[in-house]
């Protein structure tokens, strides 16, 4: 894992001030590399690198790198798993070079030289983001994994081209501009980060996954006036994609598993395989172990493949109702693992708070933040690479609003639509309180468990029957949480995002699948892996996720939606491979996630920090906020009429950023 940045210039520039500008840019990615640091300019180009040393930890994997022809210049970030199988390909083809050492980066370089960027990435398991210089063509390419793994900014500083792995590498260009993207600011309200392309930058973008830019000569010499999308095209720059989700989907439909005893041993297999080949390295590695579905299944076949206890760390929290760590402790009891456990205090979390700004680089609301760095930080005081088992809910239906979305919608659906708006209304116009008592007078008259917050959960329904069209509507509305973005410009409601693409159409009849095939290609890399990916560099720790390797994503694909999701669970084939290593009653029990009371902190410790932050002189600021919806949550929030934490923690968020913006 490592740090890459760069610039391509509209005109050649003196070398002594391209490298110093590009070392300023690389040192800001210090964290995602410690270990070395690597700078390189010719004429217009410049890329530079900071090293977190996992294979070949010789100066034989030094960067940035060059091939052996000399016409290629590298910089990588992130690992390819199987490029010992790629390097005994080039050299059945006798297209090896004599190798230098034994570096994924050297692979790849040898790969371009011969296959061309687009084969050899689709030959290319693993994770990464990268910038290639083409020395003969005068050619830029930047190029990202299929699911997102790693992360690659690029847009405009001046007449430049900046790219990196962080927002705080181009930050550190001279020429960098800090004005906020009106667009990205909306939907991240709606949903908590920034969607790609956009960034929360004007003229700043995200590379999408699986997709390859390339620059012909100089960059161009206007700016798009919106985001460049996969297919198009602006002057001498363009962006295509490499790997497609749709038509990984199509293939998978067309080459169903229908057998399900088949099934579960390929897929077993397929799991094993992709955790073996991620087990490569040459420094300590180990696991996060939540004692859930997909990080039990993780560590249980690292165990197996593994001669020696391997190396197991969670969470604890001293909050009973937050902690998960005597499930996961049951698990690596069982399996037999080298378990790290650190209990958290309250306090010890919440001073994760003021880091937040500086680790996410942008807006970015997701609160398990908080406990995925202290994770992370505990793994890096033993490890230098940590698996994860990020993925398995989107690929195998582990979501909640998996099952309940569609019975919603099959509920409603019906109903003719101004019908469905004198319901939401008519729901609406009772309040909170009174669901609420209601809730628990119907709790009292049943034998099951009472509702948590029906009065929310009413009110959120007649917000959705009255608002919602179709099942696509429906999905949106459960994974956005400010409905109308508090800011002081016009309604967001018409923006699009990688969310809004279209899908294979067999997904129409589909519902769950296409809600998994959204996430897939907006929640997972924007929010879940960006998550993860920021919490652990920000502690010079390598993540990997197994569950996304490209075998694993094409074989779940061709598993019907009857072996995800069955009798109201999910991920059923998962589980039914996990219990064959791990007993049953250690797992089954409610998904709880990687939760912390951030409610409750900000009705107490936090109450001064989120006063300050939304007081209406501070939310006023700049002209972007409107503090009338944000000060009625924030007054609900405290008074317990309703639970706002979520929407308190965007607003939160973005304003925390906003400060820490504003002090540099």
């Amino acid at each position: 894992m490592c740090g890459l940045t760069g610039f391509l210039n509209e005109k050649t520039i003196p070398t002594e001030l391209a490298l110093a500008v590009t070392s300023r840019m690389s040192d800001a990615l210090t964290h995602r590399g410690p270990d070395a640091h690597g700078v390189w300019a010719e004429d217009c180009i410049a890329l530079g690198h900071r090293r977190l040393s996992i294979l070949d930890l010789s100066e034989a994997g030094a960067q940035p790198m060059h091939s052996l022809c000399g016409r290629f210049v590298l910089v990588f970030n992130g690992e390819i798993y199987n490029h010992a199988e790629l390097r005994r390909s080039l050299e059945k083809l006798d297209a090896a070079p004599a190798w230098r050492g034994h570096s994924d980066t050297e692979t790849l370089l040898a790969g371009f030289a011969h296959w061309g960027i687009d084969e050899t990435l689709q030959r290319a398991h693993g994770m990464f983001a990268l910038a290639l210089w083409d020395r003969q063509l005068r050619k830029l390419s930047l190029a990202r994994d299929r699911m997102g793994e790693k992360p690659l900014y690029w847009g405009w500083a001046g007449r430049a081209i900046v790219f990196g792995s962080e927002l705080k590498a181009l930050r550190a260009h001279p020429e960098f501009s800090h004005e906020l993207c009106t667009d990205a600011v909306s939907l991240y309200f709606h949903f908590g980060y920034v969607p790609a392309p956009r960034s929360i930058y004007r003229h700043i973008y995200k590379l999408e996954p699986g997709c390859i830019l390339e620059i012909d000569g100089a960059p161009p010499g206007t700016r798009p006036a919106s985001a460049l999308r996969p297919g198009e095209r602006h002057g001498t720059l363009g962006i295509r994609r490499f790997w497609s989700l749709n038509d990984t989907l199509e293939t998978g439909r067309r080459r169903q598993l229908t057998n399900e005893h088949d099934a579960l041993n390929l897929l077993e297999r397929s799991l094993a395989s992709a955790v073996s080949k991620q087990t490569l390295s040459d420094v300590p590695l180990g696991a996060f172990l939540s004692g859930g579905i997909d990080s039990s299944l993780v560590a249980s076949l690292m165990q197996k493949n593994s001669d020696r206890p391997i190396k197991t760390f969670t969470i604890g929290f001293d909050v009973a109702a937050f902690n998960e760590a005597p499930h996961a402790a049951a698990v690596a009891k069982h399996l037999g693992t080298d378990h790290t456990e650190m209990t958290v205090t309250q306090s010890e979390a919440r001073s994760v708070i003021p880091l937040l700004p500086e680790l996410y680089d942008e807006p970015f609301a997701d609160s398990s933040q908080i406990p995925t760095y202290l994770v992370a930080k505990l793994a890096k005081s033993q490890v230098t690479v940590a698996l994860s088992g990020d993925g398995g809910d989107e690929l195998f239906g582990g979501y909640n609003r998996y099952f309940w979305g569609p019975r919603i919608w099959d509920r409603i659906s019906w109903m003719p639509y101004p019908l469905r708006q004198l319901l939401g209304r008519s729901i609406s116009a009772v309040p909170v309180a009174s669901w609420d008592q209601m809730g628990a007078a119907a709790a009292k008259l049943s034998s099951r468990a009472a509702i948590a917050h029906p009065g929310d959960k009413a009110h959120k329904l007649a917000h959705r029957l009255q608002n919602v069209h179709s099942m696509d509507d429906l999905y949106r509305s459960l994974v956005t949480e400010w409905p109308a973005a508090p800011v002081k410009w016009a309604s967001s409601d018409t923006l699009t995002s990688s969310i809004d693409d279209p899908l294979p159409p067999f997904l129409d009849e589909a519902p769950q699948a296409r809600m998994m095939a959204q996430d897939l290609r907006s929640y997972l890399p924007d929010d879940i892996l960006c998550k993860v990916d920021r919490a652990a560099m920000a502690t010079s720790l390598e993540t990997r996720v197994p569950l996304l390797d490209p075998d694993l994503v094409a074989l779940s694909a061709r598993l019907p939606l009857h072996m995800k999701i069955r009798d109201g669970k999910g991920k059923w084939a998962l589980r039914e491979i996990l219990y064959r290593h791990v007993p049953k009653d250690l797992i089954e029990r409610p998904k709880a996630g990687f939760g912390i009371p951030v409610g409750e902190w900000l009705r107490g410790p936090l109450r001064p920090w989120a006063e300050d932050l939304l007081s209406v002189e501070v939310l006023s600021r700049d002209d972007i906020l409107d503090p009338l919806p944000i000060r009625k949550v924030w007054e609900e929030h405290l008074s317990r009429r309703r639970d706002w934490t979520v929407r308190l923690w965007y607003v939160l968020m973005f304003q925390a950023w906003r400060m820490a913006q504003s002090d540099q």
